[in-house]
């Protein structure tokens, strides 16, 4: 009886052990959802990234690529009575002329014995290509312009290099014009072997002034337009 028993015990759980799997077994989960595909998250990714750089970065500034001047106050002082050197601080009250300064040009200390072999009052150049300059020079006892031919043949006398540029010119042009207050300049337009000038010449105050914009063709062609501006900027005062 003991040993029906056991076997009995042993063969009777079947069911109970059917019904527990049954209740048990749960049912099959149903599909994750996929993941997207990298490729076009790597892509997106690389166009978000561009774009933060492109927002991001900082833009050239138009301020920095135009050019700057300074105005300088020229006064025409006669060798006897010429002084100090460099700055203009202390001109502008007594200044007979302006004309613009490229930024970053020098100015060449002119001496008195210049001052009174040729005219010249002030002069300044380019750093970086000194022959690419602007100078003013004056005569005492003009009390208007000659002919155009005449005053440039007479200001040449006493400089050797436009009397070079002068006799090598591949073209020169010459015209008259009126400021809005009615003063007459002649402006001359010299194209040399290998030097471009322009030449603005006026009377005032019983003086013949004459301001130069000399450079070499390669800097002429590079630099023409800043050249331009220096050469328009020249008046006398009271001219302006």
């Amino acid at each position: 009886m003991a040993t029906t028993t056991a076997i009995t015990t042993v063969f009777s759980s079947p069911s109970a052990i059917l019904s527990s799997t049954a209740t048990t077994t749960t049912p099959p989960s149903p599909c994750k959802p996929l993941l997207p595909f990298k490729q076009p998250l790597t892509t997106l990714t690389a166009a978000a990234a561009i774009a933060s750089i492109l927002t991001t970065a900082p833009l050239p500034s138009l301020a920095q690529d135009s050019p700057s001047y300074q105005v300088y106050y020229g006064t025409a002082a006669s060798a006897a009575n010429y002084g100090g050197y460099g700055g203009n601080s202390n001109k502008k009250d007594s200044a007979e002329y302006v004309y613009d300064v490229p930024t970053g040009w020098k100015e060449r200390l002119v001496s008195k014995v210049e001052k009174g072999t040729n005219g010249t009052d002030s002069e300044f150049y380019n750093p970086k290509k000194k022959t690419e300059k602007e100078y003013l020079t004056f005569l005492s006892g003009f009390r208007q312009l000659a002919p155009k031919d005449v005053i440039l043949n007479n200001l040449a006398l006493s400089d050797v290099e436009l009397q070079d540029l002068i006799a090598n010119a591949d073209g020169l042009s010459s015209e008259e014009v009126k400021d809005d207050k009615g003063q007459l300049y002649y402006v001359y337009e010299i194209d040399g072997v290998g030097t471009h000038s322009l030449i603005s010449v006026t009377c005032a105050k019983n003086k013949l002034y004459a301001h130069f914009v000399n450079a070499p063709t390669p800097e002429w062609n590079r630099d023409k337009d800043i050249l331009r501006h220096v050469h328009e900027s020249f008046k006398t005062v009271g001219s302006f």
